[in-house]
C-alpha cells in the first residue's frame, strides 16, 4: 500500500515512499463472533464510539477488542512490526485536545463512510492501490472529515480568521490539490467550449450588430419611398431599435441545441423532398396547389365542456382531427405517429346572455395553445364578446395539448421540411372543420378568420380554401416558411442545409400547397386585411408586404415595434375594430 489511508496532521512523522501507516494482515485469525462494528456494518455487537480507544489496535493472537477493528469476523489492518502506531491524534485529521473530534462520524444512526465491498458484503477490497478503502454513504451528506474526488483524499478543515497581524493561519486553511486543480480547469475549459458553441449565446451576441445592420438597410430603403409607393418609410428610433433587439434576442434563445439538426437529418429530410416533389408534379399540385386540399366534413364526435382558467370562463371542445397525409406521401408513417396531435382541440368563448350568430376564429401562433385563458385574451375574446362576436381559438397542430413530447410548437418550425408542410395543412383542414361546425351545428351566419404569426399563414390559407367568409385578418403574417427557416438558421446549420440541399428548390415547390402566395384569396378585398410591425425580426415586415401586394394591396396598419408589439399597439387596436366593423353586418358588431 503506498500511502496511509488518512493523512493527518503535520506533526505525523510518515514516510510514504518507504512506509505504509498499516498494512494488510496476509492470515486471519478467527474472530469466533466477538467483533465490534463502530463503522455501520452488518457486524453484530454494539456501536463502541471512537473517543473509547485508537482508531485500529491489535490484540493477542490477531483478535482485537477495540472499535472497527473486525470487518466479518477478523482484523483487517494490524501495526508493521518496525513501526509505531500513531495515537489517535497523529492518525485522524482532526484536532484531539478532549479526545471529541470534531466531526462525528454518526449522523444519526447512518455510518458517514462505509467499507468499499465491490457488491459483496463484507470487506472483499481486491485493489487497495487503486481504490480508496472508504467510500461516501450515498444516504448521508458527504460533509464529514474527507471528501473523495476520484480516489484522492481532501480533508476539510475550517479556515481560520486572520491573527492580530492580519495574516491567515496557513497550516489551518484548506487547499486544493493539483488534481483537483486540473479537474476544475478542464471543467472550465469544457464548459466554455459548449458555450461558444451555443446557438443561443452565439445568437444574442450577434443580436446588436444584426439590429444595427437592419436600421442601416431601413434607412436605404426609406429613401426609395419617394419613388416607389411600396415601399413603407421606417423612422428609426430608440423605442424601435430596442423592440428589434428583443426579437433578436427571442430567436436567439429558441435555437435550444437538441433542436439543431446533424447532417444525417438533412439527408434523409431532403431525400424526402425530393420524393415528394415527384408526388406533387405528378399530381399536378405545385402547378394547382389549392387542390392538394380536400374538402373537409364537419366533425362527428366534438364533445364540450365548461372550464375555467386564470377568472375566465370558457368552453373546451375536443374532436377527432381526421387529417392525414395523402398515402403515398413521404413522411405520412412519421407523421401519424403522433397519436396526440389526432385529436383537435379549441376554446370557445360565447357572448353572454343572448344568442349571437357572428363567429371569429382566431388562430394563434407558434409557442401559443398551452394556456386557454392567455389564448383569449389574446385576441381580446372580453372586448369582442361586448361587441357581439363570439371566438373560438383552435390549438395548431403539435400545440399544447396535441404536443409529443414538446410544448411549444418546435417539432413544427424543424429542417424536416415535410413535417411542417403537413403541420401547416392539418391546421386548415382542422380550422375549417370548425367553420363546418359552427355553420351546421351553432346557426352562425357571419364567420370571419384571423390569424397572429404562425396563425397568419393558416388564416390566409384558409381565405384561399373557404368561400362566404366574413373577413380575413393577417397579423404579422409568415407566408414562406423555407424563407424563414433560411433566415433563421445558425450559419453552420445553413450550409449544411444548403450542401444536402433540405432548404433548396424542392422545399419550395413543395411548400406551394401551403403558401397564400400560390392561391388566390377567396375574400372580397374589402375585407381582407393586414397589419405588421415595422421592427419584426422574425416573421419580418418583408413577409407582410408580399401577401399585400398578392391581395392586390388591401387594407395595411403598419406599426413601429418588433414581432409581439402589436398586442400594445393602440394603432393595430384601431385597425382591427375596424375591419370587424366592415366587416361584420349586425348592429352589436356595428
Amino acid at each position: 500500500m503506498a500511502e496511509a489511508l488518512w493523512i493527518g496532521r503535520s506533526s505525523a512523522a510518515t514516510d510514504r515512499d518507504d512506509h505504509a501507516l498499516w498494512e494488510l494482515r496476509t492470515v486471519r485469525a478467527n474472530a469466533g463472533g466477538t467483533g465490534v462494528s463502530t463503522m455501520g456494518l452488518d457486524g453484530p455487537g454494539p456501536r463502541v464510539p471512537l473517543t473509547d480507544n485508537s482508531l485500529w489496535e491489535s490484540g493477542a493472537n490477531g483478535l482485537v477488542d477495540g472499535p472497527g477493528a473486525y470487518l466479518g469476523g477478523a482484523p483487517l489492518w494490524e501495526p508493521r512490526p518496525d513501526w509505531q502506531a500513531p495515537s489517535l491524534a497523529d492518525a485522524l485529521p482532526w484536532e484531539p485536545e478532549t479526545k471529541t473530534p470534531t466531526s462525528t462520524m454518526q449522523l444519526g444512526d447512518s455510518p458517514l463512510w462505509e467499507p468499499l465491498t465491490n457488491g459483496r458484503p463484507g470487506v472483499g477490497v481486491t485493489d487497495l492501490e487503486s481504490a480508496p478503502l472508504w467510500e461516501p454513504n450515498v444516504d448521508v451528506a458527504t460533509e464529514g472529515p474527507g471528501l473523495f474526488l476520484d480516489g484522492v483524499s481532501l480533508p476539510f478543515v475550517e479556515e481560520r480568521a486572520p491573527d492580530a497581524s492580519g495574516v491567515a493561519d496557513a497550516s489551518a486553511s484548506g487547499g486544493l490539490s493539483l488534481a483537483s486543480v486540473g479537474r476544475l480547469a478542464v471543467r472550465t475549459y469544457l464548459g466554455a467550449r459548449r458555450a461558444a458553441g451555443d446557438p443561443r449565446l452565439t445568437g444574442v451576441l450577434r443580436a446588436a450588430p444584426s439590429v444595427a445592420s437592419f436600421i442601416a438597410r431601413s434607412r436605404t430603403r426609406s429613401a426609395e419611398a419617394a419613388i416607389d409607393d411600396t415601399v413603407v418609410p421606417v423612422r428609426t428610433t430608440p423605442v424601435l431599435a430596442l423592440q428589434a433587439y428583443l426579437d433578436e434576442v427571442l430567436i436567439a434563445v429558441l435555437r435550444h441545441p437538441e433542436l439543431l439538426p446533424k447532417e444525417s437529418d438533412c439527408t434523409s429530410a431532403a431525400a424526402d423532398l425530393e420524393r415528394l416533389r415527384a408526388l406533387f408534379a405528378r399530381e399536378g399540385w405545385i402547378d394547382r396547389p389549392a387542390e392538394y386540399h380536400r374538402d373537409p366534413p364537419p366533425p362527428y364526435d366534438i364533445e364540450t365542456w365548461e372550464e375555467h382558467r386564470s377568472g375566465m370562463g370558457y368552453e373546451r371542445a375536443a374532436f377527432s382531427s381526421g387529417w392525414e397525409p395523402h398515402p403515398l406521401e413521404p413522411g405520412w408513417t412519421r407523421w401519424m405517429a403522433h397519436e396526440a396531435n389526432q385529436t383537435a382541440h379549441a376554446w370557445v368563448s360565447r357572448v353572454p346572455g343572448r344568442h349571437h350568430r357572428s363567429w371569429l376564429v382566431c388562430a394563434h401562433g407558434l409557442g401559443m395553445g398551452n394556456n386557454p385563458a392567455m389564448d383569449l385574451r389574446a385576441f381580446r375574446a372580453s372586448q369582442l364578446g361586448r361587441r357581439g362576436i363570439n371566438v373560438v381559438v383552435p390549438v395548431l397542430p403539435l400545440h399544447g395539448p396535441r404536443a409529443t413530447g414538446r410544448s411549444r410548437g418546435e417539432d413544427l418550425m424543424t429542417i424536416d421540411m415535410v413535417d411542417s408542410m403537413h403541420g401547416v395543412a392539418q391546421a386548415a383542414w382542422d380550422v375549417r372543420r370548425i367553420i363546418r361546425w359552427l355553420r351546421e351545428e351553432q346557426g352562425a351566419e357571419q364567420v370571419g378568420v384571423i390569424g397572429y404569426s404562425l396563425g397568419g399563414l393558416v388564416a390566409s390559407i384558409v381565405a384561399a380554401l373557404e368561400d362566404d367568409l366574413a373577413c380575413v385578418i393577417a397579423g404579422i403574417p409568415v407566408v414562406d416558411l423555407p424563407h424563414l427557416v433560411r433566415r433563421h438558421s445558425p450559419p453552420d446549420i445553413a450550409r449544411l442545409a444548403g450542401t444536402s440541399g433540405v432548404l433548396g428548390p424542392a422545399a419550395d415547390d413543395v411548400h406551394r400547397v401551403v403558401s397564400p402566395l400560390a392561391m388566390d384569396c377567396r375574400v372580397p378585398l374589402e375585407r381582407r386585411f393586414i397589419f405588421a410591425g415595422l421592427a419584426d425580426r422574425m416573421s419580418t415586415f418583408g413577409h407582410a408586404r408580399r401577401l399585400w401586394l398578392h391581395w392586390d394591396r388591401p387594407a395595411f396598419e403598419s406599426y413601429p415595434g418588433g414581432h409581439v408589439g402589436f398586442f400594445w399597439s393602440a394603432a393595430v387596436k384601431r385597425f382591427v375594430d375596424e375591419a370587424l366593423r366592415r366587416s361584420y353586418t349586425n348592429a352589436a358588431a356595428a
